[in-house]
């Protein structure tokens, strides 16, 4: 059995709900490496440019340089943010959608018990399969994905503080 044909079957034993959860996964990933490269190779630029901006100017301790100086660090502080806080939100939907595939799952099994009786289990097996594996999907994508949020939240943080840094007022 081929790869494609694997991955069929899983979706179709997942429910629909399954495919609304993969779509989740892509988006979350294609979100967390987005801000890895960013950090790696994006912000580099826009904090030497920024910081270059700051030592440029003549006077540090005016009220207009502490309003620039506030400037300068939103600036880069909305570059690291964007999408940022979206990670933790979709962290946080992939298990409340596989509970959805869960609740969709059972009411298939009572469905299937409601015409057919408890007595046949491989009709409900449909159902059960619907129930189990959409959570199983969601919590396993989400868990996955904690730690790189984390990190890329780390990061963020302690960017922040040496731009913060780099930017004194002299």
């Amino acid at each position: 059995m081929g790869l494609l044909p694997m991955f069929q079957d899983f979706m179709d034993k997942g429910g629909n709900v399954l495919w609304a959860i993969l779509f989740m996964a892509i988006w979350l990933w294609w979100m967390i490496l987005e801000r890895y490269w960013y950090f790696f190779a994006e912000h580099k630029l826009g904090k030497k440019a920024c910081i270059s901006t700051w030592e440029a100017r003549d006077e540090y301790t005016s009220w207009y340089a502490d309003r620039e100086r506030a400037q300068l660090i939103s600036e880069v502080d909305c570059s690291m943010l964007k999408n940022l806080k979206m990670i933790p939100t979709l962290i946080a939907l992939l298990p409340m959608f596989g509970l959805l595939g869960t609740v969709t799952g059972m009411i298939q099994v009572f469905d299937v018990m409601a015409f057919m009786g408890s007595g046949n289990p491989r009709a409900m097996a449909n159902g059960v399969s619907a129930a189990t594996i959409p959570t199983m999907a969601g919590m396993v994508v989400a868990l996955i994905a904690i730690p790189f949020a984390t990190g890329l939240d780390r990061r963020y943080k302690r960017e922040l503080r040496l731009l913060k840094t780099a930017l004194k007022q002299h």
